[in-house]
């Protein structure tokens, strides 16, 4: 049985929870509470393509949030 988050010719969608985590999601795969689609059904190459331009910051969003309000904090 082929890996279906590792087949090159299947459609992907590309997931992000609220941590603003992104994950490629097999299409045929039912989405994980939690996580929603911000690319629909494509190519593999189109959602890695997608991942790579738009989580570009891979600390979890309540750490981005906390180390901008702690360095607001001590800049008072």
């Amino acid at each position: 049985m082929t890996n279906p988050f590792e087949n090159e010719d299947a459609t992907y969608l590309v997931l992000v929870n609220e941590e603003n985590q992104h994950s490629l999601w097999p299409a045929e795969v039912d989405v994980p509470e939690g996580w929603r689609t911000v690319v629909e059904a494509s190519s593999r190459q189109e959602c890695l393509a997608y991942v790579e331009e738009n989580w570009t910051d891979m600390r979890p969003a309540s750490l981005v949030a906390a180390t901008e309000a702690a360095g607001s904090a001590s800049g008072r």
